[in-house]
């Protein structure tokens, strides 16, 4: 009998080292790897990550030579019952001139709820020189049941754009936070 508890404890030892090790690796995860992966899209421009607040224009001669394709995209997140779309679904811009387009959203059900939307861009370099002065993905979107609203965006495609590109998507996300709202605005 004095073996059979020798060979369990080695046993629960065992299991429990994985346990730690499995925890330990979840919160690395969570803790280090996504702020310095949003650290590293910020520095290096990449993953198509647009900045999260309003750009200050200055002024600048616009580029009439020169013409660039915007798509715009408007997903719901799988989760998300509103309706969401684009104004425009594609619009032909000058590099440097200010234009807008406006987002529609419309809330079916019977409850308030509040959206955020979350932006992407491709091709991913492009972000760096797609500028938003105003844009409803910088603001929570709070609609009363029933109820739609129109979002602009005003935006500038910098002179600087690399010449090879000439279509830039911008796709927008939109995000039940509802659940995550505590006096007015979601916890991050």
């Amino acid at each position: 009998m004095g073996s059979l508890r020798l060979s369990r404890v080695p046993a629960i030892d065992t299991a429990l080292k994985l346990v730690t090790v499995a925890v330990a690796m979840f919160a690395f995860v969570f803790v280090v790897m996504v702020p310095l992966y949003n650290v590293l899209c910020d520095a290096l421009g990449i993953n198509g990550k647009t900045a999260s607040q309003a750009y200050t224009a200055v002024s600048t001669a616009v580029d009439e030579s020169r013409q660039v394709t915007v798509q715009f995209v408007a997903i719901n997140n799988d989760d998300m019952p509103w309706s969401f779309s684009a104004g425009e679904r594609v619009m032909r811009v000058h590099p440097g001139a200010a234009n807008g387009v406006v987002f529609r959203a419309m809330n079916p059900t019977d409850a308030e709820m509040v959206a955020q939307a979350i932006p992407s861009i491709s091709p991913s370099r492009a972000a760096a020189y797609f500028h938003k002065t105003e844009c409803f993905c910088f603001d929570q979107q709070a609609l009363a049941g029933q109820a739609g609203v129109d979002m602009p965006l005003q935006f500038i495609v910098d002179q600087d754009l690399p010449t090879d590109i000439h279509t830039i998507t911008l796709s927008y996300t939109l995000f039940d936070v509802t659940d995550t709202v505590t006096d007015g605005l979601a916890v991050r």
